[in-house]
């Protein structure tokens, strides 16, 4: 198939064009390379994608509806999976206003293309973060979302409501799949293992949120891909639901979907497996959760597995050993 993919120097967007193209597919790949972080990071990633023919990178930000346009006129997909976003749930406190341009605008000119290409299926990603203040765990889709914490989850979750009203008007097959504390190699600098890592390389300590009382439902990137892969495959269709725990829309062709394991980890554990990997101490540096964290993510999976047959599983200490390895071949260390 021909497959737009926005977001695609990104972590999870270049690992999924990856896995799309060694699969036969041609991607055409989106992205703005924004300096968020490294962008020579997301070069990097881009350059690895550009080794086959099957791909095609264009760089603009997604608020350019007229590079959108002509992308789009090139690419001709058949479906289109939307990965670009403005990512962080702390520094949408610093700079909120890359959140509205990046994640509304965006959005809406990538839902304008879905709707104008008549595409397959329209799949974009949200976040565990659009759970906010719930308490209530697992995590099920089925949950009422309406209590954000913090205005990257509130962008995600108004992004969710935006597709699901272009799935009613216009009947496009619609996947919000939302992610939960993605890792892996080519991962994000901003994010807590790549920071764990080249702290301790360093020689410097780590500092720990909530005094090591906090949770988090990690999932492999490979694993992730899957679902995702998977799921592009089960684009929902109206009035069709596969049980109780659906939570496909009773008036649109649009579902949400969790994808994790299902198995939280307690931060600390995970810092045992960033220390094994390593084979050096981590000095550890215990400090008070900052603002928007939660204490704890827990996914239902459930629904993942009745569509897709596939539950994420891949252990934390095989994970974060494979990231290790791939950190010490980037930068030389």
């Amino acid at each position: 198939m021909r497959i737009l993919v926005t977001g695609t120097a990104g972590f999870i967007g270049f690992h999924l064009a990856r896995r799309l193209i060694a699969d036969g597919h041609v991607v055409a790949g989106v992205d703005g390379m924004t300096p968020y972080y490294d962008v020579a990071l997301k070069r990097a990633r881009h350059a690895l994608l550009a080794r086959s023919d099957a791909f095609r990178a264009h760089e603009f930000m997604l608020e350019d509806m007229g590079a959108l346009e002509r992308a789009a006129a090139d690419a001709a997909p058949e479906m289109i999976v939307h990965l670009a976003a403005q990512a962080g749930v702390r520094y949408s406190i610093e700079n909120p206003r890359a959140y509205v341009d990046a994640n509304l605008t965006g959005t809406f000119n990538v839902m304008e293309m879905a709707r104008r290409l008549g595409v397959k299926h329209f799949l974009i990603a949200s976040t565990s973060s659009v759970y906010g203040a719930n308490t209530l765990m697992p995590f099920t889709e089925t949950q009422r979302a309406d209590h954000p914490l913090t205005l990257y989850a509130a962008t995600k979750k108004a992004t969710e409501e935006m597709t699901h009203s272009y799935a009613h008007l216009w009947k496009i097959p619609t996947t919000a799949f939302r992610f939960f504390t993605v890792y892996g190699p080519w991962g994000r600098p901003d994010m807590a293992l790549f920071k764990f890592v080249r702290a301790t390389l360093a020689g410097e300590e780590i500092e720990i949120y909530g005094h090591g009382r906090m949770q988090r439902d990690f999932t492999y990137i490979d694993d992730l891909v899957e679902g995702v892969v998977r799921l592009m495959g089960k684009a929902p269709v109206e009035g069709a639901p596969v049980g109780a725990m659906d939570s496909l829309s009773p008036a649109a062709p649009w579902r949400a979907v969790n994808i994790a394991g299902g198995q939280p980890l307690g931060l600390l554990p995970f810092v045992d497996a960033v220390e094994k990997a390593l084979g050096v101490p981590v000095r550890r540096k215990f400090v008070d959760m900052q603002k928007g964290d939660v204490p704890a993510t827990f996914a239902a999976a459930d629904l993942l597995e009745a569509l897709t047959g596939y539950r994420p599983a891949t252990p934390v200490e095989e994970g974060v050993a494979h990231f290790v390895r791939w950190y010490r071949r980037y930068h030389g260390v």
